[in-house]
């Protein structure tokens, strides 16, 4: 196996039921753009129920119909939020923690000690966040993922993975290895992936290579890392 391969996205992950939630972060090919995407995906229908909107340069992930929402607590919350000359996108309300960390004067991995995985048993699913930090024309990330120690979540165990963005690399962190009851934990270290030019052919690889029945919603934002212009792409499979 060469540990340095990059895939492609999109055939990392089609014949894959569910991979959960997910974050890929990187440069463009060409080494003048810095990428990432958060997706969501769902197998209940609580999960299922969910859109992506923006609002005041926040990304939530908001219900569709909100008469059939059962239980808000882990399944709606800001997503991706900006902080002076950083990026945070994570999947859950420890957005918030790192957001308002950053504020304090705490780096990432400070914040997330307050945190730990989900209390959603048997799945314990583990929280995944993302940071962008751009300096001199470029940028370096951070990647973090929080996860039960045992079956019985009686301990969290904490990764951090830093990163120097190189041209047409990325990293790719996501909540489960596959479909699963328990739902299998994510595991190892963020797969590299490669990162196109074109912000359309890299919002097309991840979306159409998400499972159909339970990909749900998809953000992805490129950054100009000389003129800081900033192109997004927002697909809700709920309309």
């Amino acid at each position: 196996m060469n540990i340095y391969n990059i895939n492609n996205i999109k055939e990392l992950i089609k014949d894959n039921p569910y991979v959960g939630r997910g974050i890929i972060i990187g440069k463009t090919e060409d080494g003048s753009k810095a990428a990432f995407a958060y997706f969501i995906m769902g197998r209940s229908e609580n999960s299922r129920n969910r859109v992506f909107t923006f609002k005041d340069n926040v990304l939530y992930t908001e219900p569709f119909d909100v008469s059939k929402v059962q239980d808000p607590s882990l399944i709606i919350y800001a997503a991706v939020r900006d902080i002076d000359n950083k990026m945070i996108v994570t999947n859950g309300d420890q957005t918030d923690t790192i957001y308002e960390g950053y504020k304090a004067g705490k780096c990432m991995h400070g914040s997330l000690k307050a945190r730990e995985f989900e209390p959603d048993h048997p799945n314990l699913t583990p929280r995944i966040s993302g940071v962008l930090t751009f300096n001199d024309n470029d940028f370096t990330y951070e990647m973090s993922i929080l996860k039960s120690a045992d079956a019985a979540g009686s301990a969290c165990n904490r990764y951090l993975f830093s990163y120097n963005a190189l041209p047409g690399l990325g990293h790719f962190i996501h909540t489960y290895v596959t479909d699963g009851n328990p739902i299998p934990t994510f595991q190892g270290e963020p797969e590299r992936v490669a990162i196109p030019n074109d912000i359309d052919e890299f919002t097309n690889d991840i979306w159409t290579g998400l499972n159909e029945n339970n990909k749900i919603s998809l953000y992805v934002r490129y950054i100009d890392l000389k003129t800081n212009e900033i192109e997004t792409r927002l697909i809700n499979k709920n309309k």
